[in-house]
């Protein structure tokens, strides 16, 4: 006798709503998984193109910095090695000099410079500059490096493309755009003492890690180092500053020959603090000459320093109070002014003496004030 094997209804029901639904299921997963159509780009912009063309002709110039100090190991007395930071530098010529901040550099034991190639090597300090905040250093290559190619900045426009390369937050060899947002901006040294003069303001994002960076203009050429940002923050809020090039390509020089760089001079004494007390008393602004070195340009221009009376009281000096018609009220301004000479070159000085006022002229020399 046969047996026949009877299902329920309710679960035949059951499974065909299965199968149903793994096939819709599966249709419906076969339909979506299909990429979408591609739609035609089309050519770049031709400011696309000029960015492009910039950065891939730039970057083999742009290097990546690190940093290291050496510490004590109060426990073990050993001596470790310790990373200090990174920053940012370019290829200054063909030797292997590169050029990056002060600030990046300073109070490091070593530092090593990684190319955009991947090789990492040691760098040595060549000079630096902290009034300038400019440090060159040099690496030994087999084959030479290509160097940023060098412009001008005296004829700079607000308002012109700029282009920052760099490795903000070590995200090496990063490529911002902006323009020239201020020229002419003025921020104090490390020392407190000088004024970095003359520096470009921009709204390219620059970050911890873009110091020592280029600024480049539309054609390639370096315009700027970049130096500083200003936020609360620490990171980039639109307002960064660049030594110009013109600074720039008159201290380099200079490091790599000897090592520092020698202010021009006149053969002023001056203080800042007391020049800040003695104005103030006097109810004028400008840099009160304490003392004129014998021989000096100041001294065969006519000025006078600080001086006794004959009842034993103290005579003013002569005040400067402009450089070549730029007002200078302060030490760190007036030295600012004479920077922006070479040795040998006249500069001419509004002075002050006894309330009158002349125009006196004298030959730059070179070593301190």
């Amino acid at each position: 006798m046969r047996r026949v094997h009877t299902v329920p209804l309710a679960a035949s029901i059951s499974v065909l709503c299965v199968i149903a639904f793994v096939t819709l299921t599966g249709i419906a997963v076969s339909q979506q998984g299909k990429p979408r159509p591609v739609t035609p780009r089309g050519e770049l912009s031709v400011e696309e193109k000029r960015t492009i063309d910039l950065f891939q002709r730039a970057r083999d110039s742009v290097v990546y910095i690190n940093t290291s100090e050496r510490v004590l190991n109060r426990w073990t007395r050993n001596v470790l090695s310790a990373p200090r930071g990174t920053g940012s530098g370019f290829v200054w010529d063909e030797r292997g000099h590169i050029v990056t901040n002060y600030h990046v550099v300073a109070g490091a034991s070593d530092a090593h410079v990684r190319l955009n190639d991947g090789r990492d090597l040691p760098a040595t300090l060549v000079g630096a500059s902290p009034d300038h905040d400019l440090a060159v250093l040099r690496i030994n290559v087999s084959t030479p490096l290509p160097p940023v190619a060098v412009g001008t900045s005296q004829d700079l426009r607000v308002g012109q493309r700029v282009f920052a390369i760099g490795n903000p937050f070590g995200l090496d060899w990063t490529l911002t755009t902006g323009i020239i947002s201020a020229l002419d901006r003025s921020l104090p040294a490390e020392d407190g003492r000088h004024l970095i003069e003359h520096l470009i303001q921009t709204d390219a994002a620059i970050n911890p890690g873009n110091s020592g960076g280029p600024l480049l203009d539309s054609a390639g050429r370096l315009i700027g180092v970049n130096t500083a940002i200003f936020s609360p923050s620490g990171a980039s809020a639109g307002v960064g500053f660049a030594m110009p090039v013109d600074a720039v390509n008159r201290v380099v020089p200079h490091l790599i020959a000897g090592g520092r760089y020698v202010r021009p001079t006149l053969g002023i004494e001056a203080d800042e603090g007391l020049n800040r007390i003695m104005t103030d008393s006097l109810g004028v602004t400008g840099v009160v000459v304490l003392k004129v070195a014998p021989g000096s340009a100041a001294d065969m221009a006519g000025l006078r320093g600080v001086r006794l009376g004959r009842d034993g009281s103290v005579i003013p000096g002569d005040i400067v109070i402009a450089v070549d018609g730029k007002p200078v009220e302060s030490v760190a301004r007036f030295l600012a002014r004479l920077d922006d000479h070479q040795v040998g070159e006249s500069v001419k000085m509004t002075v002050t003496r006894d309330g009158r006022q002349r125009d006196v002229t004298a030959t730059v020399q070179a070593g301190g004030l």
